[in-house]
């Protein structure tokens, strides 16, 4: 396995030995790529077979519009405050907050003042996130 000037495993050795586990998967946030998908929005994945892992950091003040999609997701509130809309109802979540959106649910998020770090968590996997 190659290794980081740092003495860390390179992510690319990481998936490859969780592929020679049959799957299993050890990475550190330090060691996954950001995306930026739109300004203001980092985005970092781990992916498995039938759901995804996303770290997110997203800019104060940004919006995400509303929308839906056919994947379950759990967003968990890591810093900042956000003012979700979920189905026309407004909720404000805090670090340590959870919230479940079925599959189909109308949501959307805004920003509040400060960055705002979220792990979202998709099943499937959101293959429009891959690219693929």
């Amino acid at each position: 396995m190659s290794t980081t000037e740092q003495g860390e495993p390179e992510l690319s050795s990481l998936a490859a030995s969780a592929a020679a586990l049959g799957g299993v998967q050890h990475v550190n946030w330090a060691l996954v790529p950001v995306e930026r998908p739109s300004e203001g929005i980092d985005r970092q994945m781990v992916v498995g077979n039938n759901l995804m892992v996303c770290r997110f950091r997203f800019a104060a003040n940004l919006v995400t519009p509303e929308h839906s999609h056919p994947h379950e997701q759990m967003s968990i509130v890591v810093r900042g405050r956000v003012r979700f809309f979920v189905e026309g109802e407004e909720r404000i979540a805090s670090p340590g907050d959870v919230l479940h959106f079925p599959p189909d649910c109308r949501h959307g998020a805004t920003m509040m003042g400060e960055e705002v770090e979220l792990i979202d968590i998709f099943s499937p996997v959101r293959q429009d996130f891959l690219g693929k």
